[in-house]
């Protein structure tokens, strides 16, 4: 039986290895040459490229999409789509579920593979129905994880509920490259026997077993392996095209592809790689056997190890790998996939970073506790919920349902603020509201190409560099002066202790952009009180008051970017 590719070199391969950085203007060179091969699907769009076009290189995403579809005549093109959370890391309303996949079809998205990080088909009803709609070909996913309650029974259930609602084919979303021989192998067969849909086989390179796995999977009878092209595979990016195709030549599983074709692609991103070496980082490369203890999925790997960089703790990086699934754990085994890698990986580095496990969470991890991801696979840890949403009881309704429509607002929200050019910029608003604002109020920029890595850097170049720290002499003391990104000066104490601290400031715990303040200058407040929410590491983090005071000064605003230890405003203690 022959086995279908298909080719991630324009989503998942450069999400995995290149912190999905690579360029438009990049792809386009070699998409007619990826056209002729005869690969069974791209997979272009979805995953973090939406977020990143806007946030990092200062383009639209509905135009990269419009423009490969220009360019691909022959060749399918495949999303991934988080079901109800579509792009973004939260649930959307139906209206914008809706609007959001007809607008993808229409701008040119052939498979839709939409998956839930719970396998909770309440998740994904909405976008498959869409989609079917559209007449789309609706790839069904089962987000594939190790855990106590994770076996082969559950996901074959899983799979016939996705049947049931109509999808084309079943994809079996292996983001950690976790899946073993002889499961794949079970799990293939049964997919077969006991449903009419073809099977895909997804993973990544990051244990070191995904090649052999991808061959049990073909003896099992699996329909199509996705692979990324070798300058763009292996370590935590999908197994090598050209390596699977030559494997498979000669054999009843034979793809059908011509190596020489691939050789040519292969050429173009071998000098593609060079040009964006500076966002690979060593530890992505590897072979890791640890993940098999760990389980972070390969793109959250690269961009956990970013996101340390940020915080000044790639140190840290071990005990973050260490208490991940400890996390995990207490949430109820969620499968490692976006936004629950994302929510499990970052309350890791927050509770490392922070030296108290659940000292600061997220407003993502308060809305899984509250049930409004879905249902977890095994019961939470109630002791760890009771601390962070106290006395709250879990919904049990689809999430979704508790939502109202919200097209009509941010509708007009855009066009009062106006920013809305054409219907597209309505959902990229709904999507990511406060980097879309900017995006689409043109005051983002491209980012520049980075530094080539070198093994045990630490990410920073120091070529350049603008010093922001100086001692400073005053009549005879000296004093440690730090320069603040807002242009306030933050004095220490000298040796002598002649100045302090200033009195109540309430400084950053973390890097981040502050997303709302919500509180004013003259301000009376209470220890506890929310004063500013900061975006960190793509997460919602609310920032309390410390004691009882009144709010003096504020020294931030809504879209600055603060460092870890930055002061957000001076808030004088009441007096007694």
């Amino acid at each position: 039986m022959k086995v279908k590719i298909t080719e991630t070199a324009f989503r998942d391969a450069h999400q995995s290895l290149l912190a999905t950085r690579m360029r438009t203007r990049d792809m386009l060179p070699i998409a007619e040459e990826m056209d002729k091969v005869g690969y069974h699907a791209i997979e272009a769009w979805g995953g973090a490229t939406f977020d990143t076009c806007i946030r990092f290189l200062n383009e639209d995403p509905w135009e990269r999409l419009r423009i490969l579809k220009e360019n691909f005549t022959k060749t399918p093109l495949q999303m991934l789509l988080r079901g109800q959370n579509l792009l973004g890391y939260k649930h959307y309303a139906d209206d914008i579920v809706t609007k959001f996949v007809e607008k993808s079809y229409e701008s040119g998205i052939d498979i839709f593979r939409i998956f839930d990080a719970m396998n909770d088909t309440r998740n994904m009803e909405q976008s498959i129905k869409v989609a079917k709609a559209q007449g789309a070909h609706v790839q069904g996913t089962i987000s594939y994880t190790i855990s106590p309650v994770h076996t082969v029974d559950k996901f074959v259930e899983f799979a016939k509920e996705l049947e049931a609602l109509e999808c084309d084919s079943i994809a079996i979303k292996d983001m950690a490259g976790l899946i073993n021989p002889a499961t794949v192998y079970e799990l293939v067969i049964r997919l077969k026997e006991e449903t009419d849909l073809l099977v895909n086989l997804h993973s990544h390179c990051t244990s070191g077993i995904t090649p052999i796995s991808y061959y049990a999977a073909c003896q099992a009878g699996v329909d199509i392996l996705d692979t990324a092209i070798s300058p763009i595979a292996w370590g935590t990016s999908q197994p090598p095209t050209e390596s699977i195709v030559a494997s498979l030549q000669g054999t009843e599983y034979d793809t059908g592809l011509d190596l020489k074709a691939l050789n040519q692609i292969k050429k173009y991103f071998e000098s593609l790689r060079e040009k964006y070496e500076g966002y690979i980082d060593p530890i992505s490369e590897r072979i890791d056997t640890d993940v098999l203890m760990y389980q972070i999925p390969g793109g959250m790997l690269s961009n956990l190890i970013s996101q340390l960089k940020q915080q000044n703790a790639l140190d840290r990086y071990q005990d973050v790998l260490e208490e991940m699934p400890r996390v995990r754990e207490d949430m109820g085994f969620p499968p490692l996939v976006t936004p629950t890698s994302q929510i499990v990986g970052i309350q890791a580095v927050m509770n490392v970073i922070n030296g108290e496990r659940y000292k600061i969470v997220s407003n993502e991890v308060k809305e899984y506790m509250k049930g409004n991801y879905g249902r977890s696979p095994a019961p939470i840890n109630q002791e760890i919920a009771k601390k962070i949403i106290g006395d709250e009881e879990p919904i049990e309704c689809r999430p979704a349902d508790l939502i109202e429509p919200e097209y009509e607002k941010f509708k007009k929200e855009g066009e009062e603020l106006g920013i809305i050019k054409k219907e597209e910029d309505i959902l990229t608003l709904a999507m990511l509201p406060p980097v879309a604002k900017q995006f689409l109020k043109g005051e983002l920029e491209e980012e520049p190409f980075p530094e080539a890595h070198k093994i045990g850097d630490s990410g920073e170049s120091d070529f350049g560099a603008i010093p922001t720290e100086y001692s400073v002499e005053v009549d005879g003391d000296v004093f440690d002066v730090k320069i603040m990104p807002t242009g306030y000066l933050q004095i220490e104490a000298n040796k002598d202790g002649n100045i302090g601290p200033i009195t109540g400031a309430l400084t950053a715990s973390m890097q981040g952009m502050v997303l709302k303040i919500k509180v004013n200058t003259g301000d009376k407040i209470q220890k506890g009180t929310v004063v500013a929410v900061l975006e960190a590491m793509k997460m919602e983090n609310d920032i309390y008051a410390e004691e009882d005071g009144i709010v003096e000064q504020i020294f931030i605003e809504e879209g600055d970017t603060v460092n870890a230890g930055d002061n957000l405003m001076l808030i004088k203690p009441l007096e007694e």
